[in-house]
């Protein structure tokens, strides 16, 4: 997957206080000490995460999990390798036990058990592996089916799950230069593969898919991840002959046996929501769910369907959605509308020790969480690992599933509300949504509050329906809760979701009444970015303070005393940390991002890059039209976000205090490990 999803290689500490103070998330279970004081719930109380020790010579990146007969645990790894592990559960306190089971493999990103024989999807093919002398090790790597490849470190493969009639499905990753493109055959497709090695082209439009999943029905449904063409990352069903959204697979939709009917030319370029160029383009497919990027993680992974009977929690028929640079693992409630997949997406459970990149159920109902940063860095501060998430039955206060009205929302929640205190509660609901076009990600676009004219409880507490003046098909809708309390006096662990709404179920509308209508909130205005400031050569015009973001040179410099030039290096870096300017000189910045994921540059007071940093973390959906740049005295100068290939300069005059004045990338998680000193030595 591409390291635009990828962030910050960072210390538990660090973690630490960025989950003690994300709006998402709450601190650890208090007492009530009286009738008006809410209690808190925290994820580990309900959900257990431990770590399964790897020997120090395994370098497990995991790529691909499957159990075999007898609780064994076969893993694949980006480094070529199947590892097998003996008692992954660490039964009776023994330890597990590892054994090479093959090698020679090409960054392998899929396993599965196909009969009594393992397949792993790689590179450019899938190999069958089988063991012939029961030696514990694989004595023939058959190539069942294989493609054409380019050196190009993007050319990911994924895979495999087994649909309905025992096919392996498997996802080829589009290639990256300076955007995502289709450099060999079948890039950006989902192929179907039969044991005997016959292809069949299935979908295309992909572009860095790194999950899949089968739902109860039988449908696939995939993750995608936020790049070009992809304004966030989602998860979407798939159809035989759908096109999900990036054109470079396009190329290939007329070669013999694509189910594919649309070419390039047919998508257009115009930035429009894309629920609305799917209304014009027969075949376009939107997503069944939004994962609004930054907010709900920024690296989509697998996908593991909860079928376990409940030993994961009220949670059955949903899917858990894992995220690499975020390190932790979303929930998504589907339900399906006059035919169309859509739903609601929360957060689940984080903390884990590197990037969540495979999930599989053990046969206990507990789950395993495979990682890897890829090197790229993530939110958990380990290169790889290998972890064990499991519940100890009690059921946490949470939103269960969000269902569409005729009129509204229907909240589930997992236990009863307190009904007088949910009457009381403050409920918003705003929709948005994201650009379609050529352009790395999006920023949110069109949000709006929308305005709650009922509220109504079912009597059970179990349920809250919101009457709106009207609901967006297309958008998103986040729904928050504040103030929402069960009838043991605990507050939501989680007090948002995320309703992607693509179809308006038929049906009654509530009455309104006296008893049910909500009173309209008192409007508040919203806050408005700082405005890049240029001055025009010419003018004598100053401003009376020094602003933060000035793009043109100031009239009255002849020239700067020092120009600096910035740039992000592999890592979540940049190539400079350490900078001396003198105080009160005259200072040109340019910052040119050379990299694939936005970055910025934020200056910020002495000792404030952590202040600054988590602010930006919970700027919520105004985050990035502001370049992710909070509204802070600590804030000095800065540059606006800028998407990869762009440069900015910008212009200040140094502090006149000497010291050390940190810079950091504000984009979200990234301020953790991305940051260097411009050192502000006196004028002697």
């Amino acid at each position: 997957m591409q390291k635009k999803y990828l962030l910050l290689f960072t210390c538990v500490l660090l973690s630490a206080v960025v989950v003690g103070q994300h709006q998402q998330h709450t601190s650890a279970t208090t007492e009530q000490q009286n009738a008006d004081t809410a209690r808190i719930q925290k994820e580990e109380d309900f959900y257990k995460i431990t770590t399964i020790p790897i020997p120090r010579h395994v370098e497990l990146e995991v790529g691909g999990m499957v159990f075999l007969p007898g609780d064994k645990l076969a893993v694949c790894t980006r480094r070529g390798e199947v590892w097998i592990i003996t008692n992954p559960y660490m039964r009776n306190g023994e330890s597990p036990q590892y054994r090479l089971f093959a090698r020679g493999l090409h960054e392998a990103l899929g396993l599965n058990l196909v009969g009594d024989d393992l397949y792993v999807v790689h590179r450019a093919e899938i190999t069958r592996l089988r063991d012939l002398d029961a030696d514990g090790e694989a004595d023939e790597y058959k190539t069942v089916y294989t493609w054409p490849l380019v050196p190009n470190y993007h050319e990911y493969a994924y895979g495999t799950i087994l649909d309905k009639q025992g096919n392996m499905v498997l996802n080829l990753n589009l290639g990256w230069t300076n955007r995502a493109i289709s450099l060999s055959k079948w890039d950006g497709w989902m192929l179907k593969v039969d044991t005997a090695g016959n292809m069949k082209p299935f979908a295309t439009g992909l572009r860095s898919p790194a999950g899949m999943g089968i739902n109860g029905e039988g449908d696939i449904f995939y993750s995608e991840n936020q790049g070009d063409w992809v304004g966030s990352g989602y998860v979407a069903h798939v159809s035989e002959g759908d096109f999900m959204g990036n054109p470079e697979g396009l190329k290939w939709a007329g070669e013999p046996g694509s189910p594919v009917k649309l070419r390039f030319d047919d998508i257009p370029d115009t930035d429009e929501p894309k629920y609305d160029v799917a209304k014009r383009v027969p075949g376009l497919k939107p997503p069944a769910v939004w994962l609004p990027h930054t907010l709900l993680g920024i690296s989509t992974s697998d996908l593991l369907l909860s079928d376990n009977k409940g030993k994961m929690g009220p949670f059955d028929g949903q899917f858990f959605v894992g995220d690499q640079g975020h390190s932790k693992i979303m929930r998504v409630a589907l339900e399906k509308v006059k035919g169309v997949y859509q739903g609601a997406a929360f957060p689940f459970r984080d903390g884990f020790s590197s990037g969540v990149f495979r999930m599989k159920w053990g046969s206990d109902g507990s789950m395993f969480v495979g990682m890897t940063n890829r090197g790229w860095g993530s939110w958990g501060p380990e290169p790889f690992g290998l972890q064990r998430l499991e519940w100890n039955g009690k059921t946490p206060f949470v939103m269960k599933a969000i269902k569409a009205m005729p009129d509204g929302f229907e909240i589930e929640f997992t236990t009863p509300v307190d009904i007088i205190r949910a009457k009381a509660a403050n409920y918003t609901v705003t929709s948005f949504t994201y650009k379609y076009g050529h352009k790395y990600g999006s920023p949110v676009i069109n949000d709006a509050e929308r305005e709650i004219k009922a509220m109504n409880i079912s009597p059970d507490g179990k349920s809250i329906r919101l009457v709106l003046d009207s609901i967006k098909p297309g958008y998103i809708h986040e729904i928050k809760l504040e103030g929402v309390r069960s009838n043991d006096n605990f507050l939501l662990m989680h007090n948002v979701g995320y309703y992607t709404l693509n179809q308006i179920p038929d049906g009654e509308k509530l009455v309104i009444t006296e008893e049910n209508r909500m009173k309209p909130k008192p409007k508040e205005e919203e806050p408005v970015a700082e405005k890049a400031l240029t001055i025009k050569a010419g003018t004598t015009t100053k401003a009376p303070v020094q602003a933060k973001r000035l793009l043109k040179q100031p009239t009255e410099w002849s020239k700067p005393d020092q120009s600096i030039i910035l740039k992000p290096v592999n890592g979540l870096k940049y190539d400079n940390t350490n900078i001396t300017v003198k105080a009160g000189a005259k200072v040109k910045l340019t910052f040119e991002n050379t990299d694939d994921m936005p970055h910025n540059v934020v200056i910020t007071a002495p000792g404030s890059a952590d202040e600054v940093g988590v602010a930006a973390l919970n700027m919520g959906l105004s985050g990035e039209r502001m370049h992710y740049v909070p509204q802070s005295s600590k804030v000095l100068f800065y540059t606006g976000l800028l998407q990869p290939g762009k440069t900015e300069t910008i212009y200040f005059t140094a502090p006149s205090a000497p010291g050390n004045y940190p810079f950091v990338c504000t984009y979200p998680g990234h301020y953790l490990v991305m940051r260097g000193i411009i050192k502000v030595a006196a004028d002697k």
